[in-house]
């Protein structure tokens, strides 16, 4: 059972049609928000490509009382936009970012500049002082770009020294991977709180392109259970959800601040297992 200090919340990414819109704000989010998580993040497009969007469902979420944080870099914004976003944000009663770097967007090559999250963070610190409550990506298995892993954790460092309050790592399916990570992070001195980042297995293929672009590793024993079952998509989806469960019993049990579920705008199987941890 997780003790109740521990930290649940959910992410959505902003649909790209009217219908998946209405159904993420109407359906979805009201039924995994009565499972009660701290908050809700929404992602933000490659350079910012979904700006408009993440602004519509983020107001649209915190609207109906929903404590919401959006996504933001600079993608291939300037101060200005930015400055003025964080106004719209905090007018509408926003008090959570997650601040990244992001990604260029394709077809632009090295014409964006990047500006780097820990810069992002004090952009934000300079612009709102302690308005926001400022969340940061970590990652546990080291990000694909990374020149090594220490540099990969001082990095981290770097974005928390800036103002950050926390982490939220990439999703992982290694749970030692995680716990090593904690304690290079200790060692080092961060002492702000690294919550877990969990996907739910929905669509395998999917979870495998992610995978392969994003570093995370799925381990050959959940991959050769998955392909075991061939097209039998219920056996499929049962075995995710009991892998993930215990994947967050482990981490709850262990001593992890909390747990952040990737949801990919679906209830099931978040709802799932949240019941089964008896959350």
């Amino acid at each position: 059972m997780a003790a109740q200090q521990q930290r649940i919340s959910c992410e959505f990414f902003p649909p790209k049609t009217e219908a998946g819109t209405s159904k993420l704000l109407n359906e979805v989010a009201p039924a995994l928000n009565a499972l009660g998580p701290e908050f809700f993040s929404v992602t933000y497009g490659a350079g910012g490509s979904t700006r408009d969007t993440t602004l519509g469902v983020v107001s649209a979420i915190r609207e109906a009382g929903i404590d919401v944080a959006p996504h933001l870099s600079f993608g291939g914004d300037d101060e200005n936009a930015v400055a003025s976003l964080l106004e719209t944000y905090q007018s509408r009663g926003i008090r959570r970012l997650v601040a990244l770097r992001g990604d260029v967007p394709s077809g632009t090559g090295g014409a964006a500049h990047m500006v780097y999250a820990s810069e992002l963070v004090e952009f934000v610190r300079k612009r709102s002082g302690d308005h926001f409550e400022i969340e940061v990506a970590a990652y546990p298995e080291t990000h694909p770009e990374a020149k090594s892993y220490d540099s990969d954790i001082r990095y981290l460092k770097a974005k928390l020294d800036a103002g950050a309050n926390s982490a939220i790592t990439q999703y992982f399916y290694n749970v030692e991977a995680y716990f090593y990570f904690l304690d290079q992070c200790a060692a080092i001195g961060i002492d702000k709180p690294i919550y877990a980042g969990i996907m739910p297995i929905t669509n395998f293929a999917n979870l495998q392109r992610f995978s392969r672009n994003s570093g995370a590793e799925i381990p050959r024993w959940i991959c050769q259970r998955i392909e075991a079952f061939g097209d039998d998509q219920d056996s499929i989806k049962a075995f995710g959800v009991e892998v993930v469960t215990q994947l967050c019993q482990t981490l709850l049990d262990s001593g992890a601040p909390g747990i952040h579920f990737y949801t990919m705008n679906q209830v099931e199987p978040t709802r799932e297992i949240y019941n089964n941890l008896g959350l």
